[in-house]
C-alpha cells in the first residue's frame, strides 16, 4: 500500500517537472520597451517552434533517466540484498528485499533530479537566442 502511495506521489511529481521548461531571459532594452512583454513572448514561441521545425531538440527526455534510475536501484539494491541476505542466512530473500527497496530508491532519486529545470540542449539555446537577437532582442541567458 505504501509503495503505490509512493509511486502515485513520485508520478505527479514527474508529471509536473515534465511540464516545466527554460526560457530565455530578455534583456530589457529598447527593442523589447518599444514592442513589450507580450509581443516579446510570441517572438520567442515563434524561434522556439522555428527551432523544432529545423531538428533542434528542446532538451533530453527526463523519463528515460528515471526508468534509468529505478533499474539501476533495483539492480543494486538486489546484488546488496543478496549479499546482506547470504550473511544473514537466506539469499533468495536478501535479494528480493533489497531489489524492492533499490528500485523504490532508484525511482525517489530519479523523480528527484528530473525535477530540477532542465538546461535545454545547446543547439537548441543558440538557434533560440540567434532568432531572438535579429528580431532586436538581447538574451542575458536561460532560466
Amino acid at each position: 500500500m505504501k509503495l503505490l502511495l509512493i509511486l502515485t506521489v513520485g508520478l505527479i511529481v514527474l508529471g509536473v517537472s515534465a511540464c516545466s521548461s527554460t526560457k530565455p531571459i530578455l534583456y530589457p532594452n529598447s527593442h523589447l520597451q518599444s514592442v513589450g512583454r507580450e509581443a516579446a513572448e510570441q517572438d520567442i514561441e515563434a524561434c522556439k517552434q522555428m527551432a523544432k521545425s529545423s531538428g533542434a531538440q528542446e532538451s533530453s527526455g527526463r523519463g528515460g533517466n528515471v526508468a534509468t534510475s529505478t533499474a539501476m536501484g533495483a539492480g543494486v539494491g538486489a546484488a546488496s540484498g543478496a549479499v546482506g541476505g547470504a550473511i544473514y542466512g537466506s539469499a533468495a530473500h536478501g535479494s528480493i528485499v533489497g531489489a524492492a527497496s533499490g528500485a523504490v530508491a532508484g525511482l525517489l532519486r530519479g523523480i528527484f533530479y528530473s525535477a530540477r529545470p532542465a538546461q535545454p540542449n545547446q543547439a537548441y539555446a543558440n538557434f533560440v537566442s540567434r532568432c531572438l537577437q535579429e528580431k532586436g532582442y538581447e538574451v542575458t541567458g536561460w532560466q
